[in-house]
């Protein structure tokens, strides 16, 4: 089994740096850059656009993951494709009408669509959108706020997500799990299914960013 991407979510570094703390993080051993885009209405707090996206995107090597955590997904994804951006992730609970649509634009806009799972929603869906999706993202722990403790109960969905794809004919797609990620569940989280561990604090907090990388790529 190959070793699970780490893509560290640059949430908790400083907002006034952070092209140069993602360029420091592909230093440190990073495999992509996650990007935690909200709106301050899909959930309550407001972080950055498409612009900072963009200088992010030029600072590093490795692909950036944004992750549309806003209410109107079709609105923003041009600006993100545009900015460099090789994954945008949208929520199926947007206000937008047709998700079909919007995943298919942003592939029409030469990047990779994925499809985020809260909690508390279904793996069901995936049933329907996977022809259209290269990467489903669930979410272990509520969206909107980084720290928040990681809920194994979603083990399950992983596996669940994962058989879907399959039986659709979509192993290439990729599973990503983000929320209270670290090296005590990295390894149940691959055994799950998932290849990409998106993980913020841990990361970021730590005094020895490489090491704190190195231990979550089992």
């Amino acid at each position: 089994m190959s070793k699970a991407i780490i893509a560290p979510s640059i949430l908790g570094c400083n907002h006034g740096e952070l092209a140069s703390a993602s360029a420091e993080l592909e230093i440190d051993g990073a495999d992509w850059i996650h990007l935690d885009v909200m709106d301050g209405v899909f959930v309550p707090v407001l972080t950055f656009g498409a612009g900072v996206a963009s200088s992010i995107c030029g600072a590093v090597s490795i692909p950036v993951d944004a992750h549309l955590m806003v209410d109107k997904p079709a609105d923003l994804i041009e600006g993100f494709a545009k900015a460099g951006c090789r994954y945008i992730t949208i929520h199926p609970e947007s206000s937008e009408k047709h998700i079909h649509r919007v995943l298919g634009g942003i592939r029409e806009l030469g990047c990779s669509p994925g499809l985020a799972l809260n909690p508390a929603t279904s793996p069901e869906i995936i049933r329907w959108v996977a022809p259209l999706v290269d990467l489903v993202l669930i979410m272990t722990v509520n969206p909107g706020y980084g720290g928040q403790k990681h809920i194994s109960a979603m083990h399950e969905k992983i596996r669940t997500v994962r058989k879907f794809l399959n039986e659709a004919g979509r192993n290439d797609a990729i599973i990503s799990v983000d929320g209270g990620v670290d090296s005590s569940n990295a390894k149940k989280l691959v055994k799950a299914g998932a290849s990409v561990l998106v993980s913020g604090s841990y990361i970021t907090s730590s005094p020895d960013r490489t090491a704190a990388i190195a231990s979550l790529k089992v």
